[in-house]
């Protein structure tokens, strides 16, 4: 992951099908992915691709939702972007979270409705 501030640095692709979903880009674009999810939780990561471009990851939604395509933006204070979203005009769709690993994320649309992510990594030990 990037480690600049306000860029986007991150996509994920969530799927019910997560090896056709792969493997599509994989045809297209000759990425490669690396698993780093579970059995029963895909997250197959895209392996670093040229310098300066974002990564990502296909992640398995098992159909509990829509398939969906997100970018997401390095910021340093996901709490603080959720609150500066909100007074201009957006809305938080996933509140604040954080994963095991100590990356914080949500979800916000903006005014017209499109949805994105924001994050940050985890404090440095």
């Amino acid at each position: 992951m990037s480690t600049i501030t306000n860029a986007v640095s991150w996509f994920e692709v969530g799927t019910d099908r997560p090896e056709e979903t792969g493997r599509f880009y994989t045809d297209v674009f000759g990425w490669a992915f690396t698993e780093q999810g579970t059995a029963d939780a895909s997250y197959r990561v895209v392996d670093p691709g040229p310098e300066g471009s974002i990564q990502g990851a296909v992640r398995a939604t098992g159909g509990a939702g829509p398939n969906y395509a997100i970018f997401y933006v390095q910021v340093a204070d996901v709490a603080d972007t959720c609150r500066r979203a909100e007074a201009a005009g957006g809305k938080v769709l996933v509140p604040v979270q954080a994963n095991d690993n100590g990356l914080t994320f949500a979800h916000l649309l903006d005014p017209a409705g499109n949805h994105f992510g924001v994050f940050a990594p985890p404090a440095a030990a």
